[in-house]
């Protein structure tokens, strides 16, 4: 008898060790994968309107690409020795997740990404200028790894510049059409007195406990930097881009018009819907989402009493002044009190909140987005064009509850504030993040939003908006549609105007397959909400739901749904 309790104390104990030490060998992976993202500056599936400057800028060149890319294949077979069997529940996510992500890492490196630096919203260069606006300068270090930024991005840009030129050899550039004005985006750049560059900007709030003497110092130092450095590095990439990368643009939209462009998409598509949906597949779903809103759009039209037309309606909106704001403040001050309102509703539907907040700021550059925090001495920022004729008051509660609260600085705040490694809280997959923006946005009718039939007919222009992103962004990139046959479907179905649908349409001819994430991620979400209440009944806790699809952090859709499946089991057992 003592030999057998001997053996089992034994075996136990041998269990326990192999238990500890998987988890304790997963956790070393992960924190020696985050050092190295921390040495290369590169931090695969995270926003991009997140990046900051600081310090040395990441390198671009093919011997720092090739190192990334072999750095990751030796995480993979590092990570293929841990036994999975051996995890903890909680560590068995962070392999799921980490596993997820080196593989998808992998499979970037065999695609023609890094050829796409720039897109018709943003690039490496606006990303930069943009930044410092909103990042936190409040100790010498801040501005010294800033003022080693502005130092540094004249090889950076190059760097970029050497992608896109890489490109143009095996004709992975962008479309003439979408691109003719992009010029612009650099050209802004270009000033002649270095405090108008929006570099500049942080040094125009130093803090308080600064000295005369140290606001001098690095107010010199800035602008030396911006005029000797920054300023002719734009000036480069604007000549290049002028000569030598418009003159040999893409004639077709669609990526599939280049060499290896049908399974770039195929693989873009992957990558931003995180699902194995098919382009088939997701244009055919888009046809008949877009079939099922009209329908309810026409629900309200009919309910306001409008004789006219769904295109005189759409009509109607665009032109009548009792749609649009008295100006500017006017914009700002509305926008403030719809977040404000939901601030006030979100207890009722959630049972975590974060402790960051967010503000809210005129966007002259580029349309509605989100911009996370850096870190928790920033808030996150609701950007939205303030402009009273580009912003109809009619879509303002649909899109303050996407970009802000319930939405995108909810789901981000708290992921920034979990217990998981570092590179969950700011990973970033598109279904997800831009899924639960759309199914905020329909949140709001049951949190009491949406009593005005026109903001309603808003919240639906909305999703038509982004169902008919599925049939545009396969029918140019998987069957052959022209830039004006995806123009002429998305004015025929939404209330953009004529210069927006066109900036749309280059913004998806220019980034292939992003646009699917909306509707692929909203719809699954839906899906797994229908499942649980279905399946639990009176037990659903709308609260508990929510907490769970954004307590994790961003997951793709796989794993969302697993983690559902297992709330719902844990909900019945109760």
């Amino acid at each position: 008898m003592f030999n057998n309790v001997l053996v089992a104390f034994t075996f136990a104990a041998i269990s326990w060790n192999t238990f500890a030490d998987a988890n304790k060998d997963l956790s070393n992976i992960i924190d020696q994968h985050w050092q190295n993202a921390e040495k290369e500056k590169v931090f695969f599936r995270t926003d991009p309107d997140g990046w900051k400057p600081n310090g040395k800028l990441a390198e671009f060149t093919p011997q720092a690409l090739a190192r990334r890319k072999a750095y990751n294949i030796q995480v993979l077979a590092t990570l293929g020795e841990v036994d999975e069997t051996a995890l903890s529940e909680k560590q068995l996510m962070n392999y799921r997740l980490f596993k997820y992500e080196r593989k998808t890492e992998a499979q970037s490196h065999q695609y023609q990404d890094k050829y796409f630096p720039v897109n018709f919203l943003s690039g490496w260069h606006t990303y930069f200028a943009e930044a410092p606006a909103n990042m936190a300068f409040l100790t010498s270090n801040d501005y010294d790894n800033f003022l080693i930024s502005l130092a540094d991005y004249p090889r950076f840009n190059q760097e970029n510049i050497n992608l896109m030129q890489a490109g143009l050899t095996d004709g992975y550039v962008h479309h003439c059409e979408s691109f003719k004005n992009y010029h612009q985006t650099i050209s802004a750049h270009i000033v002649k007195n270095p405090k108008d560059s929006a570099l500049f900007e942080p040094f125009t709030r130093f803090p308080s406990i600064f000295s005369p003497q140290q606001k001098s110092i690095y107010s010199a130092k800035a602008i030396e930097l911006i005029t000797s450095a920054v300023v002719p590095a734009y000036q480069n990439f604007y000549d290049f881009f002028v000569n030598d990368y418009m003159p040999n643009c893409r004639k077709e939209p669609g990526i599939s018009s280049i060499k290896g462009g049908a399974d770039y998409y195929a693989y873009t598509a992957n990558y931003y819907t995180t699902t194995d949906a098919t382009p088939q597949q997701i244009h055919d779903l888009g046809l008949s989402e877009v079939k099922r809103i009209r329908v309810e759009m026409q629900a309200i039209i009919d309910r306001v009493g409008f004789t006219g037309s769904y295109a005189e309606f759409l009509k109607f909106l665009a032109t009548d002044p009792q749609f649009y704001a008295a100006d500017r403040q006017d914009v700002l001050e509305k926008t403030a009190f719809i977040t404000m309102k939901m601030y006030g509703k979100l207890p009722t539907f959630f049972g975590h909140l974060p402790r960051n907040t967010f503000t809210i700021k005129g966007s002259a550059s580029r349309g509605a987005f989100y911009m996370p925090p850096p870190d928790n001495r920033t808030p996150g920022t609701y950007f939205l064009t303030s402009e009273p004729k580009q912003q109809p008051l009619y879509n303002l509660e649909a899109l303050s509850l996407h970009e802000a609260v319930p939405g995108h600085h909810l789901q981000n705040a708290i992921a920034m504030e979990l217990d998981v490694p570092e590179f969950r809280r700011t990973l970033s997959h598109s279904a997800f993040g831009e899924g639960w923006g759309l199914y905020s946005e329909r949140l709001g009718k049951e949190a009491g939003f949406y009593q005005d039939p026109y903001s309603d007919f808003g919240r639906l222009g909305y999703e038509m908006w982004r169902a008919v992103r599925l049939v545009v962004d396969t029918g140019i990139h998987a069957f052959g549609w022209t830039r004006q046959q995806a123009i002429d479907y998305l004015a025929q179905h939404t209330a953009l105007t004529q210069k927006s649908v066109e900036n749309q349409i280059d913004r998806y001819i220019s980034w292939p397959g992003q646009a699917l994430s909306y509707k692929m991620g909203e719809i699954k979400i839906r899906e797994l909400r229908a499942k649980a209440e279905q399946t639990l009944g009176e037990r659903f806790d709308i609260r508990n739901f929510h907490d769970t699809v954004i307590g994790q952090g961003s997951l793709p859709m796989a794993v969302l749904e697993d983690v559902i499946d297992d709330w719902i089991i844990a909900q019945k057992v109760k």
